[in-house]
């Protein structure tokens, strides 16, 4: 009996990693074809314009969050992600028919926007299951915390080769490249959809045994009556914005090759732009393998100040160094790895990926510890808040379209303040005298 638990245990776990990984595949298209869209449209507002699918992903959290979470109790963890992958191959589907509308622009647009907000109902959905099952599974706590970071490590990695992959078909940005020149990828994703939905059909995952899906439970409360819960919510909106505008930007900064941009070579500078947000990513993998290991042993709390004082050193000595100076950093040009000279502003925010990996669990931890019975409906929560990644990206851009690109990181800063603040003072369970059993 205890074999086959552990077995189950197993089995769920690393499905669970595998949804992780997709749910950063799906994401970070948006900010590599946003370049594409960019670079069509054109015009003082261009990194707002290129940033807008980005915003109508993660639009869809806003709208899906707290269905996801309900979702969740009625049908179970298995349900709900298959669902979630059902609407994923629809919304892949969707923008791979945008490019079908060369000719008229503003059309194929739409539709592109239409399926990226498909997409974000998926990565939303998906979302709400994989982070509170690893927390159960691991019986909460720094274990919990544990498998959550080795999720995140696979999420990281797909992170990684996403852009890297993308960057690398779309080479030189014109205003007659097109969706049409990412099909490959969207094909994979097409593929991974469809691969997946048959796998988790087939493969028998229960839901965990200290979790209230399934039955009827009654809630005399609500996670909005805790308020570390609530300072949590805020700070995974900010959270997400910030580890999206970080990289969003950053591509947008390096393949812009006028005065105001990264400098770069206009024959390389997307694909060489692609590849140093892709470097972010990777170092997100490496915090989160690294952290997968002592995540057991230092608690999330110490894990989350030390990242975020080091994540606010970094983000200002970018915007104070901007291109004064410059580094060379090993990069993907195209068609091979070579020494590019970039500013010393890009690496330093590429290593703030080092700082945003361990970011996610811990808050979730954080925010969720001692709900009991509401860790289901505050997951849902979270998703919604989620929404942070499209907001703050985007008002970010707008700020770099009017004042500058280093001058926006003044947005991502002040969110690392927050979660700073969150941390130290916030994290706190002030309710516990609210039953959660």
């Amino acid at each position: 009996m205890n074999n086959t638990k552990q077995n189950g245990s197993i089995i769920a776990i690393i499905t669970m990693m595998f949804l992780y990984a997709m749910i950063s595949f799906v994401t970070n298209l948006a900010a590599p074809i946003g370049v594409i869209w960019k670079n069509i449209f054109g015009g003082e507002s261009a990194n707002t314009v290129g940033m807008l699918g980005n915003a109508m992903n993660f639009l869809a959290y806003f709208f899906m969050g707290i269905p996801a979470g309900k979702m969740l109790v009625r049908v179970g963890y298995k349900k709900t992600a298959l669902i979630g992958i059902a609407i994923g191959f629809f919304g892949v589907l969707t923008q791979f028919c945008s490019g079908f509308f060369t000719d008229a622009k503003i059309t194929g647009f739409v539709i592109y926007l239409l399926g990226a907000f498909i997409s974000g109902f998926c990565v939303c959905m998906l979302n709400t299951v994989v982070n509170p099952m690893l927390n159960l599974i691991g019986g909460g706590g720094n274990r919990g915390n544990q498998l959550n970071m080795i999720g995140g490590t696979l999420n990281s990695l797909s992170g990684t080769l996403t852009p890297l992959f993308v960057g690398s078909l779309i080479g030189e940005v014109t205003k007659n490249t097109s969706i049409i020149d990412v099909n490959p990828v969207l094909y994979i994703a097409m593929g991974v959809f469809v691969v997946a939905f048959v796998i988790l059909t087939y493969i028998p995952i229960q839901d965990p045994k200290n979790s209230k899906t399934g039955i009827n439970v009654t809630f005399e409360h609500s996670p909005w009556n805790f308020r570390h819960f609530v300072l949590g919510a805020i700070a995974i909106f900010v959270y997400v914005g910030v580890e999206v505008g970080i990289p969003g930007t950053l591509i947008y900064y390096l393949s812009d090759t006028t005065a105001i941009g990264g400098g770069l070579p206009k024959a390389t500078a997307t694909a060489i732009a692609g590849s140093v947000a892709a470097t972010y990513w990777f170092l997100m993998l490496i915090g989160r393998f690294i952290a997968g290991f002592i995540a057991s042993k230092i608690s999330s709390k110490t894990l989350m100040s030390c990242t975020t004082i080091l994540a606010m050193i970094l983000i200002t000595t970018a915007i104070v160094l901007g291109k004064s100076a410059a580094v060379s950093m090993p990069v993907f040009t195209g068609s091979a790895f070579n020494m590019v000279v970039v500013p010393v502003s890009a690496l330093l925010l590429v290593l703030c990926g080092l700082c945003t990996s361990v970011m996610w669990p811990c808050i979730f931890n954080l925010a969720t510890e001692g709900l009991g019975k509401y860790t289901e409906p505050a997951s849902g929560i979270f998703m919604m808040m989620v929404v942070g990644g499209g907001l703050l990206p985007l008002l970010q851009n707008f700020i770099a379209d009017q004042s500058g690109y280093l001058v926006s990181y003044f947005v991502p800063l002040a969110g690392v303040a927050y979660m700073c603040f969150y941390t130290l003072i916030g994290s706190k369970n002030v309710n516990k005298d609210i039953p959660v059993d």
